[in-house]
C-alpha cells in the first residue's frame, strides 16, 4: 500500500474510532433520560455496540502500527465541539440526535470509505450504525409526535440544528485533514456541493420517514 494511502487509512480509522468512543460515552449518559427501563436498556445496548466497534477499529490501527490515540487526536476538538453544542434536553431530543446526527455522520464516512481497499473498507462500513437502531430511534420519534403533535415543530428545528452543526464540523475535518480530502477527490478535485447535496438529500428522506419536516 502506498505511503499516502496508508496515512489516509489511519486518518479515517482514527476519525471513525473516536466517533465510536464519543457515541458510547454519549449514549450511556443519555440513557438516564429514558422514560422507562425498556428504552433505557435499548440505549445502553446501542452504547455497548459502539464500544465494541471502537475496539475493532483500535485493534486494526494497532495492527497497522499506528497508536489509536495518535490516530484519533486530530478529531477530538471538532467532534467534541459538535457534541458539546448539541446536548439533548429530553428523551425526544436524545432519539432525534441518534437518528439524525449519527446518520448524517455515517453518510459522510461512507462517502470517504468508498475509496478504501479491503479489508479496511469492509471494516469501516461494518462498524457504522446498525439499521435496527435507526429504526428504533425513528419509531420513538413517531410515538413522541403522535402523543404530542406540537413536538414535530421543535424536533424538526432540533434536527436542522444537528445537521447544520454536523456539516460544519465535517467541513472543518475535511479542510484540516488533507488525506481525507484526497480520498473523496475525483479527478483531483472535491465536489463539495455534490457531496453536501447527497448528504442533505439522504437527510431529507430520513426526516420524512420519521414524520418530521425538513
Amino acid at each position: 500500500m502506498p505511503l499516502v494511502s496508508a496515512f489516509a487509512v489511519a486518518d479515517l480509522l482514527g476519525l471513525v474510532a473516536f466517533g465510536e468512543l464519543l457515541a458510547f460515552e454519549r449514549m450511556a449518559g443519555d440513557a438516564r433520560l429514558a422514560p422507562d427501563l425498556r428504552r433505557r436498556a435499548a440505549l445502553n445496548e446501542m452504547a455497548a455496540a459502539e464500544i465494541a466497534n471502537y475496539r475493532r477499529l483500535a485493534d486494526r490501527l494497532t495492527a497497522l502500527g499506528v497508536p489509536p490515540e495518535d490516530a484519533m487526536a486530530p478529531y477530538v476538538e471538532p467532534l467534541q465541539a459538535y457534541h458539546d453544542s448539541t446536548e439533548p434536553r429530553d428523551w425526544a431530543e436524545v432519539v432525534t440526535k441518534a437518528y439524525v446526527g449519527d446518520a448524517i455522520t455515517d453518510d459522510f464516512v461512507r462517502e470517504i470509505a468508498d475509496a478504501l481497499e479491503e479489508p479496511d473498507r469492509a471494516l469501516v462500513l461494518d462498524v457504522l450504525h446498525d439499521s435496527r437502531y435507526a429504526e428504533f430511534a425513528a419509531a420513538e420519534i413517531r410515538v413522541a409526535v403522535a402523543d404530542d403533535p406540537r413536538l414535530a415543530g421543535r424536533l424538526s428545528m432540533w434536527a436542522r440544528r444537528l445537521v447544520g452543526e454536523a456539516l460544519s464540523q465535517a467541513g472543518r475535518v475535511a479542510a484540516e485533514q488533507a488525506t481525507l480530502t484526497a480520498l473523496i477527490a475525483r479527478d483531483g478535485r472535491v465536489d463539495v456541493p455534490g457531496l453536501f447535496g447527497r448528504l442533505t438529500a439522504a437527510h431529507t428522506a430520513r426526516m420524512a420517514a420519521a414524520g418530521l419536516n425538513n
